[in-house]
């Protein structure tokens, strides 16, 4: 009986010991998640082969596991920038990016895992201020959003090249200047509108004269041919031609003939 304790420790310590190294042999991949293997006595981080993938894995316990998000992110910049001119402009973007997934073993071994700091927030701001100082505050204000959205997207896009981080999409949320400049266009832009308005007004009225001159000289055409056309003889013919008309009443009839060498007889009904 004494014996037993002495043979169940040893046991239970190697037992003890074999669980620890399984926890330290282990580890799960979460959703949207690789990991980069790091390997202690070999060399070091591992960049010829895949990340270890979503799911269960074994690893030798001398080795690490770095463990990345892989799916699409995004980070907000506020940002000071200079425009054309000079101008201090207030510039609001939201970037959509991801790591590389193929490249990931590079990306921890050459920029670590504070790559957002380091790599992809730098060219974001450098790409801005370029893009922003070709154009003046009025640009920026009114019509030059999507320009520059695009423009931004293209110059982070190329600095980011072999940086092992992909980007997705740059949004410019808000472009804010300075309340004077703002105001100051915001009355340009009220003036621009309504001259452009008047200008229509003022087409629309010689539209609608020059319509009325053709209308009218069309009218005054059609009477002088319709004038020219009504000789005696073709008013004397359709005068009989309406007092045939008549004549073709069922109607009594009392006829009266006109005066004059030409007088057309009248056919008066009796109602």
């Amino acid at each position: 009986m004494d014996r037993l304790p002495k043979v169940g420790l040893p046991i239970l310590f190697l037992g003890i010991i074999l669980i620890i190294i399984i926890a330290k042999s282990t580890i799960t991949i979460g959703s949207g998640e690789a990991g980069v293997l790091y390997k202690t006595f070999d060399e070091g981080v591992v960049t010829d082969e895949p990340p270890l993938s979503e799911g269960f894995h074994f690893v030798a316990p001398w080795n690490k596991v770095f463990v990345y998000e892989v799916r699409q992110q995004s980070i907000d910049e506020d940002m000071q920038v200079l425009s054309s001119n000079g101008l201090e402009i207030q510039l609001d973007a939201s970037v959509w990016f991801q790591p590389a997934y193929e490249e990931l073993g590079l990306l921890h071994k050459t920029r670590g895992e504070a790559y957002v700091q380091r790599v992809l927030q730098p060219a974001v701001r450098s790409a801005a201020r370029a893009v922003v100082g070709r154009y003046n505050p009025e640009q920026l204000y009114s019509s030059k959003r999507e320009a520059i959205q695009q423009e931004i997207f293209e110059e982070t896009k190329l600095l980011l090249e072999n940086q092992y981080v992909q980007i997705n999409e740059v949004l410019v949320r808000d472009v804010s200047l300075p309340s004077t400049i703002k105001d100051a266009i915001e009355r340009k832009l009220r003036q621009e509108q309504e001259s452009l308005e008047y200008e229509f007004r003022l087409t629309k009225a010689e539209q609608e004269a020059e319509r009325q001159r053709i209308d009218a000289e069309g009218k005054a055409r059609a009477n002088e041919i319709l004038a020219a056309s009504l000789t005696d003889k073709v008013l004397k013919e359709k005068g009989i031609q309406a007092t045939l008309e008549l004549a073709k009443s069922p109607n009594s009839k009392v006829v009266v003939i006109g005066g004059g060498e030409g007088g057309m007889p009248i056919i008066l009904g009796n109602q």
